[in-house]
């Protein structure tokens, strides 16, 4: 019986130390990159390794020097906002008739169109997208870029906001409309205060989808002056393909604090926690 329990004392800890030791691995495998873009952008010659750095100021005085750099991280700024505006308005809107209205198919057309979205996306459709932005002569402009943008997002967005306008007490609604209150004042007065966590977990992932998009603007877009970080970030690319380390890890490192500062002001503010990107 001794043996037995001994036994058993072993293989449990020998579990605790696998599950840690395993615990240890992710961690150091999440926090090396988050390390290297820490360290990186203030070393003199940085390379695709963790080292202690040669420390210099120097790589981000070019970026200051460069016409470009930080202008691109205004227009991120334009147009990641202009498209969340729309998303967040043209998505509360839905959602919350698609849970107040009895409308027939409503859930096989809400799991369409999140179909749709993840099998057509923005990189399959960018040639008819494309065309038909040359049609309406909005090339060349952040208008293009958000719509398409805002186009892509809205029914995942749809489909999440739904839950949260499912969960707001219908009570509150009646309550409202007995005092004459109109769908649209429900709705400003009544249904968004309470549905604000969802609101900013649709604001934040809005921003960070739109925050590194590539393609998309770099295909809409013809202006320098007009191009967002993403694409700015790819000139500091030699014409052979060589990636200038010493400029990208400077510029990456300025281009996530926007992102960073924001989350941990919608968390701040509303006081919720993201878990796989749904609400808390």
């Amino acid at each position: 019986m001794k043996h037995r329990d001994a036994v058993g004392i072993v293989r449990t800890t020998l579990a605790k130390i696998g599950r840690y030791v395993f615990i240890g691995f992710v961690i150091v495998f999440f926090a090396l990159p988050v390390l290297w873009l820490v360290t990186a952008p203030f070393d003199q010659a940085p390379a695709l390794r963790l080292s202690v750095p040669e420390f210099t100021l120097q790589n981000f005085q070019v970026l200051i020097d460069n016409p470009y750099a930080l202008r691109s991280m205004w227009n991120s700024v334009i147009i990641a906002v202009g498209t969340m505006a729309i998303v967040l308005v043209l998505a509360a809107l839905a959602a919350y008739a698609l849970s107040r209205v009895r409308v027939p198919g409503r859930d096989i057309l809400l799991y369409s169109l999140l179909l749709l979205s993840s099998i057509v996306t923005g990189t399959a459709a960018m040639v008819p997208i494309f065309v038909l932005i040359t049609e309406l002569q909005l090339i060349d402009t952040y208008l293009a870029v958000v719509l398409v943008m805002a186009g892509g997002l809205l029914p995942a967005a749809i489909f999440i906001l739904k839950d949260f306008m499912d969960n707001t007490p219908k009570s509150y609604e009646e309550s409202a409309r007995v005092y004459g209150a109109s769908p649209l004042q429900i709705l400003r007065h009544v249904v968004v205060p309470i549905a604000r966590p969802g609101l900013a977990t649709i604001a934040v992932w809005g921003v960070v989808q739109v925050w590194g998009n590539f393609l998309i603007p770099f295909i809409l877009l013809r202006s320098p002056e007009q191009f967002p970080g993403a694409v700015v970030m790819f000139t500091f690319y030699t014409e052979g393909g060589q990636p200038n380390l010493a400029l990208i890890s400077a510029f990456s490192l300025l281009f996530s604090i926007p992102v960073v500062l924001l989350y941990l002001f919608v968390s701040r503010r509303y006081g919720f926690r993201f878990y796989g990107g749904i609400k808390s």
